[in-house]
């Protein structure tokens, strides 16, 4: 309005402008604060993620927590607190101090939880600081500065009462130049467990030492006699090595009260790494591996740590028992690699550690069931099944935690862990900081299970992560040693804990496999794992009949086939593809070393013959239970034996060749495709087959005759000796008939003077009679030059060469 009055052309006067830049403020004020209402487009969300946003309040100052010592105080200790502030404000904090505040206990593990997630200061809940001489004082706090503390208080001065859970909050005060007074400007809240005089009833704690690792051996071996093997990588002489996440859960463990569960693919593992082993490198290259000391000092060492300690043994290599519930059972024979690996794993820690272990257990993933999950699990001969209290939930409402085992059906028991406990340390260890948090919060815990119910004394089990890093096995045995130092636990076996008396009012349902967790249930092996593994069993199955010492090749191939239903493959999809893959191609490769040397075009001289077939055997072992077979595709043409085909057993020593020959018989010329398969006895082919083609080339039309005229010479000799005979008799009988005094000679012909019989013929002779008599039947026949010769020489029983020369 005020631009209305105003006149063209002239420019408006001072008090005008203010007025009119007024009147654009107010009335815009309204839209402003409309459109700070809207929701915030990417912009805007980008931006406030690119802004940091100061640290104020409470907030200022991160308190790290390195140690609390003792982490279960009793009465007379000196509760000794370290660690660091850093103050991440932008403004200088002066006349700062740190100080330890005792809050009110706590009276149930959800408050623990509640407490833990709480972050900013809060009065009514923190308590009061204990100041004076039992606070640190910090001058000055420069931002981003970090200094350390240590705060030592006398028990007595924390004003502990009652048996329970307290907060303890450690606390930084100080002031800044733009909050010039004290405030609480950083705070981090642990818990201190207290019950100096002991439990009444002690809570029976069972906590699992898992000694497990990944798969780390391949299927293969060297070509030697002593089967050399070859792992995948040398990852396994890390962990074993000192300081490696093995060896550091060897030496704690062994100063603890726990139970072992181990992996018997592990001890296997490190075994034969004790001896001559390989490993592969880049390229497909195969390394001698070095670490055999190492290997050995550490078996050396745990056998030592197990004695007398309860051992419990997992199928070999820990197969995946959910994937095989929910993936496995569809394919035939998946089930019985899981009762191999069980029937295995208990020689295999008794012969490598001296110690008979329980291996009726059985560890799904994270404790997680469903009915199919136990069913698989029973079905190797496990009747106990380690369980997890976020699976097997209770839906009673029971006040208190209860004893682990529950009677499932069946005659199998669920042997329920502690999900708090057992999760306590899954977490990043690495710092002290996090570390000492959650021992404190592990000892809390347990300590509430026993003050929930005190009178009552009841069996827990703590089953961590299977595999644990170094640092978080030295959380676990940090909040260990404090627990089995403490009043209110006593360490028992799991053996124990089975057997420990059920609560009546705990569930007992297996949730149904729909309730399987989804996180689970994406790393499981797919069911096309099982039918690879199947697959490569059944090329096995079909190897090992024709091996003379099936084992060198059975047993290696078994435990691959374990290795591959591995738990550890859990998160590693691809891994686990090409493992399986280098099983499967492996078994391929030696199979090939038995084989049938490749032929060509053979030529057949003749009516018959013999062709040889060589078997080439590579392996270090001979092969026997063969047959090979020889098969005619024209059997009007060629005959091989005395039909269409020919089967003689084959046995070939190690790296060696055996040719095996086939009499042949040719009906007439031309090609005739000719088939060699090796079979085993069973029936089953065996490798590829062998085709190639024989011509028949000698059965001419001039041998046909020279054959022919054999046969009319032998004819026409006949009909002479018939009309010899003939005129002789004619003759015979004109003499006595002009001569009736005659004496007949024997057979009818009379002698000359000289001795001779004419035959009438000039140029033949009579052979003396007594001549005749002693030469043997035919010698007098006549040569005929036609009649062929033989057609094979005897059969050699020596093996020909590979060669493509056909024996006649």
């Amino acid at each position: 309005m005020a631009e209305a009055a105003e006149f063209q052309g002239m420019s408006p006067s001072p008090a005008r402008r203010w007025l009119r830049r007024t009147g654009a403020l107010l009335a815009g004020a309204p839209l402003l604060a409309g459109l700070l209402q809207l929701p915030a487009g990417p912009m805007a969300h980008a931006a406030a993620k690119s802004a940091p946003v100061a640290a104020s309040g409470s907030r200022t100052v991160s308190v790290s927590l390195d140690s609390v010592s003792p982490g279960a105080p009793t009465d007379g200790d000196t509760l000794t607190v370290s660690g660091t502030v850093t103050n991440n404000g932008k403004q200088a904090i002066t006349d700062a101090h740190v100080g330890l505040r005792v809050g009110p206990s706590l009276n149930s593990r959800g408050s623990i939880d509640n407490a833990a997630r709480r972050t900013g200061f809060a009065s009514g809940l923190d308590g009061t600081e204990i100041g004076g001489k039992y606070a640190e004082k910090f001058p000055k706090l420069d931002p981003g500065v970090a200094q350390g503390f240590t705060l030592s208080v006398p028990v007595k001065k924390l004003d502990l009462h009652s048996d329970g859970v307290y907060q303890l909050g450690i606390s930084l005060s100080g002031q800044t130049s733009a909050q010039p007074y004290e405030q609480v400007l950083g705070i981090q809240r642990t818990f201190l467990p207290w019950q100096p005089d002991g439990a009444d009833a002690k809570t029976k704690t069972t906590y699992l030492w898992p000694l497990i690792s990944s798969v780390h051996m391949s299927a293969e071996t060297l070509p030697n006699q002593q089967q050399t093997p070859v792992f995948q990588n040398d990852d396994l002489a890390r962990e074993i090595a000192p300081g490696g996440r093995l060896s550091q859960l060897l030496s704690l463990g062994r100063d603890l009260n726990v139970t072992w569960v181990i992996d018997p693919d592990l001890l296997a593992s490190v075994d034969a790494m004790a001896g001559s082993y390989s490993v592969k490198g880049d390229g497909g290259s195969v390394t001698t591996g070095k670490n055999q000391a190492v290997a050995k000092q550490w078996l050396a060492e745990l056998e030592q740590a197990v004695q007398g300690k309860e051992v419990v043994a997992l199928p070999f290599a820990d197969p995946d028992l959910a994937s095989l519930a929910h993936d496995g059972r569809n394919v035939t024979g998946s089930l019985s690699h899981l009762k191999d690996a069980t029937d295995v794993a208990g020689s295999t820690v008794e012969t490598i550690l001296h110690v008979k272990p329980e291996t009726d257990f059985a560890w799904p993933v994270d404790g997680a069931i469903d009915p199919s999950i136990v069913k698989v699990a029973t079905s190797a001969g496990a009747d106990k099944i380690i369980a997890r209290s976020d699976s097997l939930q209770e839906t009673g409402g029971l006040p208190y935690t209860p004893t682990s085992a529950r009677p499932i059906g069946g005659g199998t028991t669920a042997v329920v862990a502690d999900t708090g406990l057992s999760t306590a340390f899954g977490g990043d260890m690495s710092s002290a900081g996090g570390s000492t948090l959650a021992v404190q919060k592990f000892l809390a815990q347990s300590l509430m299970i026993n003050l929930e119910e005190p009178q009552k004394q009841r069996s827990i089990v703590v089953a961590p992560q299977r595999m644990p890093s170094a640092s978080q096995a030295q959380s676990m045995a940090q909040a260990l040693k404090a627990l089995q130092s403490g009043a209110w636990s006593q360490s028992s076996g799991l053996s124990a804990a089975a057997d420990a008396k059920p609560d009546p009012r705990a569930t007992t349902r297996v949730p149904s496999t729909s309730r399987y967790p989804s996180s689970l249930r994406r790393e499981q092996l797919p069911q096309s794992a099982f039918q690879e593994i199947e697959d490569t069993q059944d090329k096995l199955d079909n190897f090992k009949v024709i091996l003379t010492d099936p084992a060198r090749v059975v047993t290696p191939f078994g435990r691959a086939i374990d290795r591959a239903m591995s738990t550890s493959w859990r998160g590693h999809s691809t891994d686990a593809s090409g493992f399986r893959l280098g099983v499967g191609s492996y078994l391929d490769g030696l199979t090939d070393q038995v084989r049938l040397i490749e032929k060509s075009e053979t030529k057949l001289s003749g009516r018959s013959a013999t062709i040889p077939v060589t078997v080439q055997n590579n392996l270090m072992q001979g092969v026997d239970h063969l047959v090979l077979r020889l098969t005619s595709q024209q059997p009007t043409r060629l005959k091989i034996g005395n039909g269409p085909y020919s089967e003689k057993l084959v046995t070939v020593s190690g790296g060696h060749s055996q040719s095996v020959k086939f009499t042949t018989t040719a009906n007439a010329n031309g090609r005739a495709t000719v088939v060699a398969q090796l079979f085993t006895e069973d029936g089953q082919a065996y490798g590829p087959a062998v085709t190639f083609d024989v011509n028949v080339t000698e059965i001419t039309p001039t041998v046909m005759l020279v054959i022919a005229g054999g046969v009319l010479l032998l004819v026409l000799a006949g009909f002479r000796m018939y009309t010899q005979r003939k005129r002789l008799a004619a003759r015979e009988a004109e003499e006595e008939r002009n001569d009736p005094d005659a004496t007949p000679q024997p057979g009818g012909l009379n002698d000359s003077t000289d001795g001779t019989v004419d035959t009438g013929d000039t140029g033949g002779s009579a052979a003396d009679p007594e001549q005749v008599s002693d030469a043997e039947p035919g010698a007098d026949d006549p040569e005929q030059p036609s009649d062929p010769a033989p057609d094979t020489a005897p059969e050699s029983a020596d093996p020909s060469s590979a060669g493509e020369r056909v024996d006649r």
